[in-house]
């Protein structure tokens, strides 16, 4: 997910009608626009999580944490060597060991600049993307909801007023479990490159998976300032998006080399993630490339485990 520069994050409005999965919140996010690689990099994160009495509301209240049901806090993340890590994170069964994407033959139709073109194209690999990832999820015992993709950008969505064109390419929301890549934007900086709009939304799927695993829900009870940004709070959202980037390359090592995703296809993908500027929200270009590469080569969850680095590698 990449933008221009990460922009403001936007409050989301409360959707009193998302279903109520514990540890599985509405979580918007979205891509730093940068004209260097596309939209996989930058994000606009506003995680919201399902109170005691049902109802969503925002994490930021008044600067206060909004736990979901079912989640164990543990410590807070400040990022020191000595932290413990956090059930749900570092802990999640999804980053247990031997758990990986499964194969899948991605049948992706031709790429093209309608709106009609690229809404078939996406939502061929999204579908591929659910296929492959499936597996690892309920070897987790994690739930599985279908993810959408939508080419065209509301006005209000369950998490709230949309972003504008400077701050996002692309982004994730959890309260509808939907992927909106508006048409303009996504031409705007990916073009008819295959390898970006691929890495674009493996990325995003990234972050479904995330929402699915518990994993956002618990990443949104560590953070500790209204507006998410204290250095603390980038560190979080910092392993939120590396991991994101890990999953999407976890997905291409499985299905690279079948179908519509050759090798490749699948190593430009991969590259693409290096392609993004320095962000205090994203990492640096160098972090952004290598834990992409660590999924790739390591084509296991466990190899995403940003909860557990050190901080110099999530810098």
């Amino acid at each position: 997910m990449a933008a221009r520069s990460p922009g403001p994050a936007w409050t989301p409005e409360p959707n009193p009608w998302a279903p109520n999965w514990a540890a599985a919140p509405p979580v918007p996010i979205a891509p730093p626009r940068s004209r260097l690689w596309g939209a996989v990099g930058g994000v606009l994160v506003v995680v919201l999580a399902i109170s005691l009495i049902a109802a969503t509301v925002p994490h930021r209240v008044d600067g206060h944490a909004v736990v979901a049901q079912g989640v164990d806090t543990g410590r807070a993340y400040s990022g020191g060597s000595d932290v413990k890590p956090v059930p749900e994170l570092a802990r999640n069964p999804l980053l247990g060991a031997g758990i990986t994407p499964g194969p899948a033959t991605c049948a992706l139709p031709d790429l093209g600049r309608a709106a009609a073109q690229l809404k078939a194209y996406y939502g061929a690999l999204v579908g591929c993307l659910e296929q492959s990832w499936r597996p690892a999820l309920e070897k987790a015992n994690e739930p599985t909801l279908t993810a959408t993709v939508s080419v065209t950008l509301p006005e209000h969505s369950a998490c709230g007023a949309a972003p504008t064109e400077n701050e996002a390419v692309a982004y994730y929301c959890g309260g509808d479990t939907t992927i909106y890549a508006p048409t303009d934007w996504m031409l705007s900086d990916a073009g008819l490159n295959k390898a970006r709009h691929i890495a674009t939304i493996a990325h995003e799927y990234g972050h479904h998976v995330q929402r699915e695993s518990g994993i956002l829900s618990a990443a949104a009870d560590k953070m500790t300032s209204p507006n998410e940004d204290s250095a603390a709070d980038k560190e979080v959202v910092r392993r939120i998006e590396l991991q994101a980037n890990c999953f999407g390359a976890l997905f291409l090592a499985a299905v690279g080399g079948s179908g519509s995703v050759s090798r490749s296809l699948a190593n430009a993908a991969v590259a693409d993630y290096g392609r993004a500027n320095d962000s205090d929200t994203h990492g640096s270009r160098a972090h952004q490339l290598s834990w992409a590469k660590a999924g790739y080569d390591g084509k296991t969850t466990k190899a995403c485990d940003t909860w557990s680095a050190p901080v110099a590698d999530v810098s």
